[in-house]
């Protein structure tokens, strides 16, 4: 194994992974343009997946919807409540007290706004930010209520000791007090409608795979499924024995199939959570698993509920009242998320905007150079090793196309065009790729660069030549990145350069911030034109 796995996952601001809706006339004017570009050399594709069993493959045909992370949702709810509260003081200020006083003052905003921060503090404190707790009615109503009270209290307490609330209008004090209650009960009134219908739908769901069919795997399903109000969703359990320790089914859930069925499992349908229920003594069984499935983008756990070795409290993370040891945890989830996807979205609108007169420069040239479309798609590896389709300008000779890319494209390579040596050689005809930023949302900016679905070293497929390949899908691919930069792009002639691209994908991976996705940005252009000696 090259490295470890690291600590993410893709998409919106509620979404772990999202997916936003494809504006029609961009995307049917990018099909259109390259509907004939793979179709004279077109080569038929056999794609290698592993066989599902009939319980698995029943899994994988229901249909799913996108998890929400409850971690934003809170985010969003507590910013919801602040604006809130906001609003109405300030409402009732300008409506009320200031054409009483005959002027503006800013004593009341910045008393109102000290006072919604008071109360998301508060609010904080009486541990009502929990997505479980916003299911119900009477818990949350209850806490609501005494906080702000509070909050008021302390409020009219500070402002008699710093003798200013002779200052305060009590009419607009108490409407203030009465109307941000009513407006925070229909405010969690909505918010209850909302997270009941997410979690029939099952986006509030954390699905849930159990390694270990036999008679720990059963105590930790009945244990999982005895807590109320639990987000666990257990799929099913793996195990790769088929003696008489590997039960069919562990307290109602059944055996999907082996630990190596896993990896596929988890690309075909969401699978959030994979927990083991091994005891920790079984290491090398443990190590071997772990070896498999450290490439996935989900959180791995040891389940340490029939462990007799304890530990401090600290050291667990706790699944309800079940303690786990945490093993890899899924790369760029939550807030990193949302702050990815914004970045994606943001800075790729520009730079399409950009770049546009000179994509328009380089597809002229390509459709007066030689004769066919000016773009070219290719299936690649996307997010979790999806097959996506990925768009460039056409740099071969249309007859002599390789849309599978099973062919490595060599140094004074005869199958590609005039302009193609120059645009290969400074990276121009990755640019149509900011469509797929922009509009398909199936590649970021910065990330793993998604590598060809036949692309082989020699004979082999990249992931049969380097250990842990599939762990740079753990998160989207990208436009540029840390390996590009650092000079590791164009041929694949050796196993060094492979193993360092994904050494330093894998790096990008454990590292990720949004600071460092502007860096590799700014290098990007420097890159291009100092280490271009394996471009052809």
């Amino acid at each position: 194994m090259l490295a470890r796995g690291a600590t993410l996952r893709p998409a919106g601001f509620l979404e772990w992974t999202w997916t936003p809706v494809e504006p029609l006339n961009a995307r049917s004017m990018l099909d259109a343009a390259t509907s004939a570009a793979t179709k004279p050399a077109d080569q038929p594709f056999v794609e290698r997946r592993r066989r599902l069993s009939p319980a698995a493959l029943e899994v994988v045909n229901q249909k799913v919807a996108r998890a929400y992370s409850p971690i934003v949702i809170t985010g969003f709810v507590r910013l919801a409540d602040f604006a809130l509260l906001s609003l109405v003081g300030i409402a009732l200020y300008v409506g009320y007290v200031m054409p009483l006083a005959g002027s503006f003052s800013w004593v009341y905003p910045a008393e109102i706004i000290a006072v919604a921060v008071a109360a998301v503090v508060c609010f904080q404190a009486a541990d009502i930010y929990q997505v479980q707790l916003f299911r119900g009615q009477l818990r949350q109503m209850t806490r609501m209520i005494s906080s702000w009270s509070f909050v008021f209290l302390l409020f009219i307490g500070v402002s008699f000791f710093a003798k200013f609330g002779s200052e305060m209008s009590r009419l607009w004090l108490a409407a203030f007090y009465f109307l941000g209650l009513a407006a925070l009960i229909s405010q969690r009134l909505v918010l209850r409608s909302l997270v009941r219908a997410w979690a029939r739908q099952g986006r509030l769901d954390r699905r849930t795979i159990v390694v270990g069919s036999d008679s720990n795997g059963e105590q930790l399903v009945e244990a999982l499924n005895a807590q109320e109000d639990s987000d666990i969703h257990v799929l099913g359990v793996f195990d790769d024995r088929n003696d008489s320790r590997a039960l069919d089914t562990c307290a109602g859930a059944r055996k999907l199939g082996k630990v190596d069925d896993i990896v596929e499992f988890a690309r075909r349908t969401r699978v959030d959570l994979v927990l083991f229920a091994l005891p920790i003594s079984a290491e090398t069984r443990i190590l071997e698993m772990l070896k498999k499935l450290w490439v996935l983008p989900v959180d791995i756990r040891l389940s340490a509920h029939t462990n007799k070795l304890r530990f401090r409290p600290r050291s667990y993370s706790y699944l309800g009242e079940v303690p786990t040891l945490d093993v890899f945890e899924a790369p760029i989830t939550d807030w990193d998320l949302v702050m990815k996807w914004l970045f994606d979205r943001i800075v790729g609108g520009l730079a399409l905007l950009a770049a546009l007169p000179v994509m328009g420069l380089v597809a002229l040239a390509v459709k007066l150079d030689s004769p066919g479309p000016a773009l070219f798609r290719q299936k690649r590896f996307g997010f979790n090793n999806e097959r996506i389709d990925v768009y460039k300008f056409r740099s071969m000779y249309h007859h002599q196309a390789d849309p599978t890319a099973s062919k490595v494209v060599t140094k004074n390579d005869p199958r590609v065009t005039r302009v193609g040596r120059f645009i290969r050689k400074t990276s121009l005809d990755e640019l149509p790729q900011l469509f797929n930023v922009v509009f398909s949302g199936n590649l970021s900016l910065v990330g793993p660069r998604p590598h060809a679905v036949q692309g082989k070293l020699q004979s082999r497929l990249f992931d049969e030549a380097v250990d842990g390949y599939f762990a740079r899908h753990r998160v989207k691919p990208g436009i540029t990145g840390w390996a590009q930069i650092n000079g590791w792009r164009g041929e694949i002639d050796n196993e060094e350069k492979i193993q360092k691209r994904v050494e330093f994908d894998l790096y990008y991976i454990e590292n990720w911030s949004v600071l460092f996705d502007l860096v590799i940005l700014l290098k990007t252009p420097v890159s291009l034109l100092t280490k271009n000696e394996n471009a052809y």
